[in-house]
Order: C-alpha cells, then structure tokens, then sequence
C-alpha cells in the first residue's frame, strides 16, 4: 500500500494544479474586448488541454467534465454544448475506425502489411518513409485529408499489429506508436504539398484571389515542393530520435514476411469483398467533390456492406470502446473551440497578435505573424475553421505592413496544414491515429509540438527562400 501513495500523491497533486489553474483563469477579470462568456469558456477549455498536458487526467474525463461545467454555468446552452455530436465528419472518424477493423478482420491488413514488410521491413525507419510516401502519392485525389487518414490508418494498424507490436498487449511502443506518430505527421506534409489534399487548401486560395493574390495548382505546388521534400527526409528521422521504436532494425523481417504471405495462399473470399469495398469507397471520396456525395455517407454504405457480408458484425462493434471514446472527447472540444470562435475569443486574440506588429519592420512581420499563426492553432479543433477566421486577418495586416503578399498568403496557408499535428484535437485526422491507442494525447502535444517546429523551422528558412526565387 505505501509503495503506491507517492503516484497517488503525485496524481493528486497535478489534479490540485489543475483546478488552480482553471480557478485562477475563471477569477482574472475578462481581459477588454471580450464577454465574461468568452473568456470563461476559454478558462474551462485551455484548463481541458492543461490537465492532458499534465497527464492529471484522460482527454477523455477531461473533456466531459468541461462539457459538464459549461453547461451547468450556463456559459452554452444544452443545445449549444451537444451539436459537436451531430457534426458529420466527427461521425466519419468513428466510421473509419469500425471499417479499420474490417480491414484487419479480413484478413486484407494483414496481407498488405506483409507485402509492404517484405519490401521495406528491414527497420522501423524504412516502414516510416514507406508510409509517408505513400500518403503524399495519394493525395493529390483526396480532398479530404480526415477520409485520407481513414484509407492510411487501417494499414498502419496492420503493419503495427502483424510485427508483433499491440495495443491490448502492452507491446504499442515496440512498432505501432511510432508508425501511427509518423503517418500522422506525413499527413501534415502532404497536405501541404497539394492544393487538392485538404478541404480547406481551395477556399484559402479563393480567399487569397479576393485580396489580390492569385494562386494556382501548379504555383501552390512549386512553393511548396522544396521545404516538403526536405521535410519529408527529416520529420521520419526527428520523430525516430525523439520517440523511437523499442525495434529499430527487422533485418529478417522481410523473410519472415514472405513466408507469411505464402501460408496465407491466394486471396479469399472475404478479402475479395473486403478489398472491392475499399476500393470502392476511395473512388466515391475521390470523386465527392465533383458528384457531391457526402463522405460520411459514403463511409456509412462502406460499413454496411462489411456488415451484410459479416466482415463486420455487432459483436466486433461492442468492442470498439476507444471510437465512442473518441467520438465523445473530439465532439466536446471541437464544440468548445467552435463557441470560442463565435464569441469573438479567436478574432480578438488575432487582432491583439496583428496589432502587435504595427510599425516593424516586414521581415519582422513576416515572421511574428507567422509563428503566432501556427501557435494558435492550440486553441482551434479545426484546420478550416482556423483559416476562415484568421487568414484573411493576418494577410491584411502583413500587406499594410508591406510584407510581399504572395509569400505570406502562400506561407499562412501552408502553416494551416503543416500546424495540425501540435494538438492531438488539431486535425481531425488525427483524432483517428490518437483513439488507437498506440499514442496518448500527452504524447501528441509533446511530440507534435517539436514536428510543428521542425515544420515551422524549415519553412521559414527554406521555404522563404524558396519562395522569393519562384514567386
């Protein structure tokens, strides 16, 4: 008993820091510009994030009992607090869990996984780029980097589980964490690199057009090419170094694969359906922008084919506790960011950062703003919502304060994307790889937040670089 009061002791104690801390923000008198609305809701989800931070409490636990209190102060109305549940593309998250399972059901996950192990299964390092790259290739035909996540992460998953590396078993860290950190930070590359591989990309660009700045796919393309092709060789690296796999080299993992892959024998019935089921809902989200199909929808016919054909029954759903899980913990805070927004807490706070640089220099501009624009990102559940309330507010700023406009609006909305990885709540395609349980939130913000300099780093270096020899 006595050899577990000092973790006791020291949980209680975080959550006694935790409380003092959201007291202490709820108390301080709303700053000038904002409602006592605004800038409590901000004190229950900052406190939300900090207890996370912290490791006080489970995303989970915290995040209900910011909704409880958010409620129950009166700060949102019932109503106002549960639309999170409602929100389409929350439910696509939950989705592309239950279709994951399908995929490692069938058997489908583990014949690709193997197929990639034996080809690229010589170390950890290698199955990381292999999935990066992977990503980049098919993104460009992704509008959507939520349901890109949702064709990515059931491999990973299977690569992780077929080499031996589990969630259930305790054996996360052995593989799977660090494959699901580094796909999750691909993604952020490679929505970078495409105007098409995020929803959000196109409407920046139309939005930029409207201030004077004309952006094509190709110019969107070569701005970006350089610092993401850097990126793409060190970000794999970095996240090898600072969260590093228990399993660093698989030199006979490649045998082991082929061998695997020659007792399965020729593809069966079920990976058959499974397989045509995929390929099929990839197509529809491929071409939902051009047909106007809904991508949850599309998910939700995926899903149910799986289940008509028993890849997918009611006893494999009764055991997808951490897809509710994610289900409750993403539609609170996304609820909350979401208010915090429409109370004004987000435009004051990029007014207060464009005001700050008034009468300094551009290069100082240029660079205050741009690292301010990738910092609050920790207060927005949403890559698109951020961009449409700040963009067009920092690259107005930047133009009165004679910053070349091409290359901040380019550089806003690349941070838009290459930012997403700095809160585990940041993208919703992240939400898929942190409700796997091979990565804990808190790692997210420890790990994320160095990717997210890395990334910033680059592109303000190289990038600007670049920028100012091909704009």
């Amino acid at each position: 008993m006595s050899s577990r009061l000092p973790k006791k002791s020291k949980r209680n104690l975080k959550l006694l820091s935790v409380l003092l801390f959201g007291l202490l923000i709820w108390f301080l008198p709303a700053p000038h510009g904002l409602t006592v609305q605004a800038w409590h809701l901000f004190a229950l989800f900052i406190t939300a994030i900090f207890a996370v931070i912290i490791d006080a409490m489970p995303i989970f636990a915290s995040s209900i009992i910011a909704l409880a209190v958010t409620v129950l102060t009166g700060i949102l109305s019932a109503k106002q607090a549960y639309s999170g549940f409602s929100e389409s593309f929350i439910l696509l998250i939950v989705v592309a869990f239950l279709i994951a399972r399908g995929v490692i059901k069938s058997g489908l996950g583990k014949r690709i996984a193997f197929l990639i192990i034996g080809k690229f299964g010589t170390s950890s390092l290698k199955l990381g780029y292999s999935v990066v790259a992977a990503d980049i290739f098919i993104s460009p035909a992704f509008p959507s980097n939520t349901a890109r996540s949702g064709v990515l992460f059931p491999i990973v998953n299977a690569l992780a589980a077929d080499s031996g590396s589990k969630v259930t078993d305790g054996t996360r860290k052995k593989l799977g964490a660090f494959l699901m950190m580094t796909s999750m930070a691909g993604i952020t590359l490679s929505s970078t690199l495409w105007m098409t591989a995020m929803a959000a990309n196109p409407a920046g660009a139309k939005m930029a057009k409207e201030m004077g700045v004309e952006i094509t796919y190709g110019s969107w393309a070569l701005a970006a090419s350089l610092p993401v092709l850097i990126l793409f060789f060190l970000v794999p690296w970095v996240i090898f170094k600072i969260y590093p796999p228990e399993v660093e080299k698989t030199p006979d993992a490649p045998r082991i694969a082929r061998e695997a892959l020659e007792k399965m024998g020729p593809v069966h019935r079920n990976e058959w359906i499974m397989a045509v089921t995929f390929i099929g809902m990839v197509i529809l989200w491929m071409m939902s922008g051009s047909w106007g199909l809904d991508k949850t929808a599309v998910a939700f016919l995926g899903l149910g084919v799986l289940m008509v054909t028993n890849i997918f029954t009611l006893t494999d759903l009764r055991g997808e506790g951490d897809a509710l899980g994610t289900l409750v913990w993403f539609a609170i805070l996304y609820t909350m960011s979401r208010y915090l927004n429409e109370l004004g807490f987000m435009g004051w706070v990029g007014d207060h950062i464009a005001a700050s640089v008034a009468g300094i220099s551009w290069p100082l501009v240029y660079l205050v703003l741009t690292v301010g624009y990738v910092l609050i990102h920790y207060l927005f559940v949403s890559q698109t919502a951020q961009m449409l309330a700040l963009f067009s507010v920092f690259l107005g700023v930047a133009i009165q304060s004679g910053v070349p406009p091409e290359m901040m609006a380019y550089m806003l909305l690349f941070a838009t994307n290459f930012n997403a990885i700095i809160t585990p709540q940041g993208s919703s395609a992240n939400v898929i790889y942190t409700g796997s349980g091979y990565i804990e939130p808190g790692e997210v913000y420890r790990v994320g937040g160095i990717v997210t300099l890395v990334n910033t780093g680059v592109f303000l270096s190289v990038g600007t670089l670049w920028m100012m020899w091909v704009l």
